[in-house]
């Protein structure tokens, strides 16, 4: 299973400064972000409960 961002949409697999974590909210579903949005703050979208982060 390929990895990808939950915000761009990007493969991460094997890159540097990406990360993969529960959702703080509910913390069912996974969220992996890799490091250009990081970097921006972009936001994500759980697809378990909704919540929008980073905040």
């Amino acid at each position: 299973m390929k990895l990808r961002c939950s915000s761009c949409g990007v493969e991460i697999t094997n890159q540097k400064g990406s990360t993969k974590f529960k959702c703080p909210n509910c913390g069912k579903a996974e969220i992996v972000r890799c490091f250009h949005c990081r970097e921006i703050a972009a936001k994500y979208t759980c697809p378990e409960c909704g919540f929008t982060g980073p905040n």
